[in-house]
């Protein structure tokens, strides 16, 4: 924990130039705890922000809001070069209690006033603004007012089996920014959160609370109960944090896979797809967790690196050839033996056939001589021979030709090629089963045979490999499973009963081969192995009588519908394309008792299953009003309809349940999917890079099957939170981080202070902020203090620049507004701190303070500013109100004017604002007037490296002290340059711009008027033009109500020596 929020006191830079091109966020990358570059051996790869480091490195977003803290006009935003600021210094003096002469002009003094603070007091505050929302039911007043389009963000449920992590955070805000974006976008955005109920985890999270004794006397009903009330429980907390995010949606009326209603709309889906023939039961090899002791589908799975199998190399005794062989391999009989590998020597009790690859050539091969003792470690790996290469015997081997080389290094054997063949000439030859003695046959097998590895001959055990399987079916194999609920060997494994298959069972296996003469090696390998995801532990394939959807039925449908949704990434169309086309049959039953039931009755005699329209209706109608714990409280004649009512007691129910994924994957069917949704499909889903293979692909294929197209129209994915060895956060890890303990702050404030929701927002949009956005919007408010809109000027009577101040505004919405279109989210404050800093503080803000302060109350000047400051503080509220929702209402509650829409209305809350409107008379500021700028700008840069030398030099202190002098050969630089020397404009005279008391335009530069210019320097603007620029004393003396320089101080009388305007 103390790793992860280190960062959030300092570091700086959240994230790289590289790491920022990634679209960071939202695309495929994931959010780092540490910024030093950490790899996970369970992550392959994975692109990533810079987090909270306590200390020292994440939520660098505040560092700075210290700043402001106290109350000086200055603090309302710092300057960005050292000057003196004449009212802001006399005023700062007279409440320091210096004498009142220092302080005399302070009345006539235009400082910042606002009740805008200083700092975010987010503990505080959010709470405050997020019960101003809720008490004026904002979010649905809004929605229910806009009047455009229907949007649909459709919200892929968390599970509700314990406390929220980073992960969880980062999805919802993510969400959440979309949602308030579309919002003020004038969207009627229809948003349910959702929670997904049932499952393993609820059910084990039950009993771990329970001890043995308690357990005996669980019903299944009871267990249910308990489920159901842990998971409700657990919705309420998860749905508290999620409202403290500032996350907005219909709370009133979530979605809960347990409600009835949900679980009815579920049968549906069920039904439909049973009825167009896409439903089967069937016994097949599935994924099958002994920890769990259920069938598991493959979005269930993990695959961590590291794990080793128990590989062996042995031989199965050839008993014949058949006839159609033409004596072929007669001359090897009866030591000719067929050499497999497998890595799950557990399986070989259930083997039926060899499998072998029909175009490879394949060798027999004499075992010649003993090379040398294998049984050492080979880097990694631990190899054992068995007895049977010891033995001094004749034998003949087939293996694959081209494997021969590499089987003689492994074995330490000399092997001689006797003769080659086809594997096509093997099929139908039969051996001897290396256990029960039967006669087993040589088949031919798909293109998983290779040469890569093994023997190029596959021990073919159909009740045990998806591959298998495929082939038992072509030759009418045995589907053999010896093995039960747990992973133990069954009877039917004679001598093996009982044991573990992934412990003393595999390892009883290989012994016996051994002694059987019939072990050539044992090795370990390291491989990919799918273990459970929720148990951490290994799975096995395992042939069952299960409920499937046969994918085969629609694949085609959904890779048509694929191509014709959005994904955001694009590479995120490639990854689903590969895992639908090439998956196999869905298994959607479980082994478990909290879930909704596979709604079908059993014949007691012949096992046929019982479900039709009617049996589906009327169960369907029954959980629509009681819930799926119906199925289990009730009798069998009363879940049946009343056409099978007196056949009740030839059938029982089936006890399995849906695969979650079914659940969570039928989502749409109650929320958007009905007769009567806001729409179909959702304009957009937005999950983990994870949900390719679960919740996006389980929607889209009942999707499909039901409806023949896609529920979603676009598919955003993001990437993981990883911890600070750059490993996923996962609550079965325990490398989490409760993002309210970054919001509210751990039990010791001094080593965990709370930060506020609006930081953990800005972290998920993945900028670096600093808290010059606060002093930005403080300034602008506090400088607004006495702004009606009826003192707005017209855009063609404002200065210069002003018109330009506005043009850069309007291009930073419009970026901004791009950036939200293509959820480029990191963008947005890479754009608000360029503007905020460089545009605004550094610039405008600057050389605006004299207009403000000291430029008259309602004069032009000071009118025709605050024009600007109004039109920058309503567009910066408004587009950064989706990221920082909070900020931006406590902006908008402490707005000092009353903001209106067309119809005259007030807007009382920052959503009921709008998108700030486009003006195209901003942006049609005239191209030579931005170049000039940009010319006045990098001018205005050079002119303070001359003052720097200059203050350096002791000839002034403050800016003001100070007179410019320019040249340039450029005429039209030159004119224009002139012009703003002698504006009667006080906005665009180049003094004010450049904060000098004078500036002059020199037609020469003389030897007798360097002399009289103790500092200059020449300097290329933009590349082309060379301007000489030269500073001396201001002339005159300084007024001591705007510290400026004129030989005019003392035109007043009653303030001799002292003053030059007093306005």
């Amino acid at each position: 924990m103390s790793l992860l929020r280190k960062s959030l006191a300092a570091n700086s830079s959240i994230f790289t130039p590289s790491e920022a091109a990634t679209v960071a966020m939202i695309h495929s990358s994931s959010h780092r705890v540490l910024l030093q570059r950490s790899s996970c051996s369970s992550l392959r790869t994975a692109t990533s922000a810079g987090l909270f480091y306590r200390r020292g490195v994440v939520f660098s977003l505040f560092n700075n809001v210290t700043h402001y803290s106290t109350s000086s006009s200055d603090d309302f935003f710092p300057s960005s070069k050292q000057r003196s600021r004449g009212p802001v210094m006399a005023a700062k003096k007279a409440s320091g209690g210096e004498k009142q002469e220092e302080g005399k002009y302070k009345h006539t003094v235009d400082l910042p006033k606002t009740t805008f603070g200083m700092r975010a007091n987010a503990l505080v505050r959010e709470p405050e603004i997020q019960k101003l929302w809720e008490d004026n039911q904002v979010f649905k007043k809004v929605v229910d007012k806009n009047d455009g389009e229907i949007f649909v963000l459709h919200d892929g449920p968390p599970y509700a089996n314990g406390d929220l992590h980073m992960g969880h955070a980062l999805n919802k805000i993510l969400k959440d920014i979309i949602n308030r974006y579309k919002i003020l976008q004038n969207y009627k955005v229809h948003y349910v959160p959702g929670w997904d109920c049932h499952g393993l985890p609820i059910e084990l999270k039950v009993l771990q609370s329970m001890d043995q004794e308690a357990r005996k006397d669980l019903t299944q009903s009871k267990l249910r109960a308990k489920a159901a009330k842990f998971a409700k429980a657990t919705v309420k907390t998860q749905m508290a944090s999620f409202k403290r995010y500032g996350v907005w949606g219909d709370w009133d009326r979530p979605y809960l896979t347990l409600d009835p209603e949900y679980e009815a709309a579920q049968i549906e889906v069920f039904g439909q797809m049973a009825f167009q023939g896409y439903i089967y039961r069937g016994r097949k090899p599935v994924h099958w967790s002994p920890s769990s002791r259920t069938a598991l589908a493959e979005a269930e799975l993990e695959y961590p690196e590291g794990h080793v199998s128990k590989s062996i190399y042995a031989i199965f005794r050839l008993a014949s050839a058949p006839p159609t062989s033409n004596g072929l391999l007669e001359e090897f009989f009866p030591d000719l033996c067929l050499a497999i590998w497998t890595t799950t020597p557990w399986t070989v009790p259930a083997n039926a056939a060899v499998a072998v690859n029909a175009k490879l050539q394949y060798a027999v091969i004499e075992v010649q001589s003993f090379l040398g003792d294998a049984s050492t470690s080979s880097g990694n790996k631990k190899q054992r021979l068995g007895h049977v290469l010891k033995e001094e015997k004749q034998r003949f081997l087939i293996v694959a030709s081209d494997l021969v080389p590499t089987l003689e290094a492994k074995w330490g054997v000399k092997l001689a090629v006797k003769k080659t063949l086809l594997g096509s000439d093997l099929e139908n030859c039969q051996y001897f089963h290396p256990i029960d003695k039967r006669e087993c046959p040589v088949v031919i097998g798909g293109d998983y045979i290779t040469t890569e590895s093994g023997t190029g001959l596959v021990h073919t055990a159909p009740g045990h490999g998806r591959e298998d399987y495929v082939t038992g079916l072509k030759y009418g194999l045995p589907i053999i499973s010896p093995v039960d609920d747990d992973g133990k060997f069954t009877e039917e494994a004679m001598q093996f009963i009982g044991l573990d298959v992934l412990g003393d069972g595999n390892i009883a296996v290989v012994k016996y081969l051994d002694e059987q003469m019939l072990l050539i090696m044992e090795e370990s390998y390291q491989h990919n192995y799918p273990y459970d995801w929720r148990t951490k532990k290994p799975t096995i394939f395992r042939a069952t009588e299960q409920w499937f959807a046969s994918v085969e039925g629609f694949r085609q449908s959904a890779m048509e519908a694929i191509s014709q949704v959005k994904w955001i990434p694009p590479q995120g169309e490639n990854r689903i394309t590969a895992m639908t086309s090439s998956r196999s049959d869905w298994c959607i039953s479980r082994q478990r008792t909290w879930g909704v039931p596979i709604p079908v009755f059993y014949h007691l005699k012949t096992k046929e299953p019982l479900l039709n329209e009617e049996t589906i209706d009327h169960i369907k109608s029954i959980i629509a009003l009681k819930g799926s714990d119906a199925w289990w409280y009730m009798k069998v004649e009363d879940l049946l309809p009343e056409k099978y009512r007196d056949q009740a007691l030839d059938y029982e129910k089936g006890m399995d349940t849906m695969d979650v994924w079914f659940d969570s994957g039928s989502s749409w069917a109650t929320v958007f999917g009905k007769s009567g949704g806001p729409k179909f499909p959702a304009d957009l889903y937005l999950e983990g890079t994870d949900q390719h293979r679960g919740w996006f692909q389980s929607s889209l294929l009942t999707s499909i099957a039901t409806k023949g197209k896609a529920p979603y129209s676009s598919v955003i994915t993001h990437g993981f939170v990883l911890d600070e060895k750059g490993c996923k956060m996962s609550k079965s890890l325990g490398n989490v981080v409760d993002p309210r303990t970054i919001i509210e702050g751990g039990r010791n404030s001094k080593e965990a202070p709370g930060y506020g929701a609006d930081v953990l927002r800005l972290w998920v949009s993945s900028v670096d902020y600093t808290g010059k956005l606060r002093g930005t919007l403080r300034y602008l408010l506090g400088n607004l203090h006495d702004w009606e809109a009826v003192n707005a000027v017209s855009y063609n009577d404002l200065p210069m620049i002003d018109k330009h101040a506005l043009f850069q505004l309007e291009n930073v919405v419009n970026t901004i507004r791009e950036s939200y279109d293509n959820y480029a989210f990191f963008k947005i404050f890479q754009i608000i701190q360029r503007f905020v800093i460089v545009d605004l503080s550094s610039f405008y803000f600057d050389v605006a303070k004299d207009r403000l302060y000291v430029g008259g109350t309602s004069s032009l000047t000071r009118r025709s500013c605050q024009t600007v400051l109004a039109a920058h503080l309503l567009s910066i509220a408004r587009v950064i109100a989706p990221i920082l929702p909070h900020l931006a209402e406590d902006v908008w509650q402490n707005l000092p004017f009353q903001f209106t829409v067309q119809d005259g209305s007030a807007v009382k809350f920052v959503f009921e604002s709008k998108w700030p409107v486009p003006n195209e008379k901003w942006l049609a500021f005239p191209n030579e007037e931005i170049d000039f700028w940009g010319k006045i700008l990098q001018m205005r840069t050079e002119v303070n490296k001359v003052l720097e030398v200059a203050r350096t030099g002791k000839l002034i202190g403050s800016s003001l002290e100070a007179k410019v002098y320019l040249h340039t050969s450029d005429a039209s630089l030159a004119s224009r340059l002139h012009e703003m020397c002698t504006a009667s404009n006080e906005a665009d005279a180049l003094h004010r711009i450049f904060i000098t008391s004078q500036a002059e335009m020199l037609h020469h530069v003389e030897d007798e008027i360097l002399k009289t210019i103790p500092y200059s320097g020449e300097y290329l603007i933009q590349g082309s033009d060379r301007v000489w620029i030269g500073v001396s004393r201001a002339e005159g003396l300084k007024c001591e109500r705007c510290w400026n320089y004129t030989p005019h101080v003392g035109s007043f009388v009653e303030h001799p020596d002292t003053l030059w305007s007093l306005l």
